[in-house]
């Protein structure tokens, strides 16, 4: 059994991935970051989320000796030009305070008509070998944004994006109806012929 390292401390996109790879009958053995704590934490340069997943997965993958994967993901608003992209996770200068990003969010966007709030959250999940091989997949999860926010379940931008075909927000789903359509769900669920092709 060939063991996998996915490059996250986060119990959560573990248990997603897990479960992914055990659908598909794949037999390999994945675990966190956590189970390798000498191996320090990659810095983000990259100018997108393909870019960033790369850096994360190859740095992994050299550390260990062990096939890695890692991702990237975030909110684009089209009116912005598909920011805050990459920065989402400190739109509002700060790493990892949701809430303030979404407050400035809805300030940069509380006079735009709703036809014009259309956003999508994009996922790019990296597959790299020890030897350089690497491949790349992406997911995305269309809708439209919310003026204010709604719903207490998952995290970031989740109470302000409703997804298409939807009435709730992903904040007002439960966590599998989400994963069943989540961006990051997608780009896992897309790496599993990558890592068959791979690893066998």
């Amino acid at each position: 059994m060939t063991r996998l390292i996915l490059a996250t401390r986060n119990a959560g996109k573990i248990t997603e991935l897990r479960a992914i790879l055990a659908e598909a009958g794949l037999p390999h053995e994945l675990v966190g970051a956590d189970a390798y704590p000498d191996v320090p934490d990659v810095k983000e340069t990259g100018l997108t989320f393909a870019e960033n997943a790369l850096l994360k997965a190859h740095a992994l993958a050299r550390a260990t000796g062990l096939p890695a994967v890692a991702d990237d993901s975030g909110l684009c608003v089209d009116v912005l030009n598909g920011a805050p992209g990459i920065f989402s996770a400190r739109w509002a200068g700060r790493h990892g305070d949701d809430r303030a990003n979404l407050e400035l969010l809805l300030a940069q966007l509380s006079d735009i008509a709703d036809e014009h709030r259309g956003a999508h959250f994009a996922c790019a999940a990296a597959l790299a070998l020890p030897d350089g091989t690497q491949r790349v997949v992406e997911g995305r999860l269309r809708g439209s944004l919310r003026h204010a926010p709604a719903g207490t379940n998952g995290f970031g931008y989740d109470p302000v994006l409703q997804p298409e075909d939807e009435t709730r927000t992903c904040a007002e789903l439960s966590p599998a109806e989400k994963n069943a359509i989540s961006h990051r769900g997608k780009a896992f669920r897309a790496l599993v012929p990558v890592v068959r092709e791979l690893l066998g």
